[in-house]
């Protein structure tokens, strides 16, 4: 009997094993009436590009590491008799943000009431760094989704949707080959994402999440770090402000202030150089110039710059520059390019002047 058992076991545990299994081969479960509008891999993804009447974002991968993401944002140019941005009652806004500004322009308006001048000419699109929001994103369109496949609906159905008359699209650039949808233009300015398919004209509803961040792309998919590493990620910084320059001993934890010391007394704390750096280093940029875009205006000479090291190499550097304008702008190993900074850092200009005079 006991043997007898102890085989019955043994097959039932076998038989659980095998279960286990194929349970565990089984594709992840998905929504009820969830349905696949574009079958891709995400390694297939090269670009997703969102477009509107006046704007378009575009999200692609950096050719030489795939998993950098670049967000691109620009205007169109406008309409004839139209300015981007212009509101029904006919003030001008812009339609982009600061990115910062998603390389917004603002269409001016004449000197007769009402009658627009000639628009602006559109700037060329602005390439950022995309976040870590960014790179999850662009992973969610490939394979692409939807709640429901609505079918070919008719020009009455499409109209009663927004998707008579709409502007909206998206663009899928899978393995080069681009693979064009629709969206919905809700008549209210809000409502369900409604897709159609370019190909055979099916219209999918898709999950309330996915296009959000597309639509505000300058505040939700764009990196404004300025370093990647923390105050306990260097161990030496060298303060430099016109020809002089001086080095300071770091040391430090997140998210206290890192403590300097001069180099050549490394056991004497300098609290005005620690005060100094905190206030540099907790400063956000306002604005974010694109990749390869230029200050406006002549290039400006640095008020002051900073290095930071650890081990004795380099891991990163500031400098902060001033404009004609009067407008700061910073640039560091991590930003693409030049970042606007707020305004008053004349003091903090003058005060690196200080920690760097002779003693």
């Amino acid at each position: 009997m006991k043997a007898r058992d102890v085989a019955v076991q043994g097959v039932l545990a076998g038989v659980a094993l095998v279960a286990a299994f194929f349970v565990w081969q089984r594709e992840p479960s998905r929504a009820p009436g969830e349905v696949t509008v574009e079958d891709a891999q995400a390694s297939a993804l090269d670009r997703i590009r969102y477009d509107e009447e006046t704007r378009f974002v575009e999200l692609f991968r950096d050719p030489q590491d795939r998993d950098t993401i670049w967000v691109r944002l620009g205007n169109k140019p406008a309409k004839p008799g139209t300015g981007p941005g212009a509101t029904d009652g006919g003030v001008a806004q812009s339609e982009l943000g600061d990115a910062g500004a998603d390389a917004g322009s603002i269409a001016t308006m004449g000197t007769d009431a009402g009658t627009p001048a000639s628009p602006a000419p559109v700037p060329p699109p602005r390439e950022l760094r995309g976040n870590d929001v960014a790179l999850k994103l662009f992973s969610r369109f490939a394979p692409l989704r939807a709640q429901r496949d609505l079918g070919v609906l008719d020009d009455k159905k499409l109209d009663e949707i927004g998707l008579a008359k709409t502007e909206r699209g998206l663009t899928l650039t899978l393995d080069g080959t681009p693979r064009t949808f629709r969206l919905a233009t809700p008549a209210s300015g809000w409502g369900a994402p409604y897709l159609q398919r370019a190909s055979d004209g099916h219209v999918f509803l898709l999950g309330p999440a996915l296009l959000p961040d597309l639509e505000a792309a300058s505040s939700r998919l764009v990196d404004r770090r300025l370093h990647t590493f923390d105050v306990d990620g260097f161990d030496r910084i060298v303060i430099s402000s016109g020809t002089r320059s001086r080095t300071f001993v770091a040391s430090g934890k997140p998210p206290g202030a890192v403590q300097l010391s001069p180099v050549d007394a490394p056991g004497t704390p300098d609290d005005f150089a620690r005060n100094w750096h905190d206030r540099l280093w907790r400063l956000t940029p306002v604005e974010l110039l694109g990749r390869g875009e230029a200050l406006p205006g002549p290039a400006p000479t640095p008020a002051f710059r900073v290095e930071y090291q650890r081990g004795g190499k380099a891991v990163g550097e500031l400098s902060m520059a001033k404009t004609p304008d009067g407008s700061w702008y910073a640039r560091t190993e991590f930003t693409p390019g030049w970042v606007r900074m707020g305004g008053g850092l004349e003091l903090l200009a003058e005060d690196a002047a200080k920690l760097t005079a002779p003693r």
